[in-house]
């Protein structure tokens, strides 16, 4: 039987938990849809915890990752910050980098 090592990784800052696959998927869907209630929708979570988790990183990451503007005539949009895109690519390439060294950790177990 091959087994194969897998796991999970998030960022933490000294208020807990500050990045991780799920708050970057929040912040591509923002990106997509330019709002927090409709990314909040897809992801099956409460308006108010994805305005949690996004107001937790804008607090607690060196720059703002995302800006919301309130709704008017037309209704409120949300977008990304060039911070907020780069957070996404450091974080993508950094789980690239931690499924790669699981792979190669993980050859040549046997239990």
């Amino acid at each position: 039987m091959e087994l194969k090592l897998n796991g999970r990784i998030w960022v933490e800052t000294e208020g807990g938990p500050t990045l991780g696959p799920g708050r970057i998927e929040l912040l591509e869907r923002i990106q997509q849809s330019g709002s927090i209630r409709q990314a909040a929708m897809q992801m099956g979570m409460s308006y108010r915890q994805a305005w949690q988790l996004i107001d937790h990183m804008n607090t607690h990451l060196k720059a703002p990752v995302v800006i919301s503007h309130r709704g008017g005539k037309g209704g409120g949009w949300a977008e990304v910050t060039p911070a907020g895109l780069e957070v996404i690519q450091e974080f993508k390439l950094l789980y690239q980098k931690f499924h790669e060294f699981l792979a190669q950790t993980g050859l040549g177990l046997h239990f």
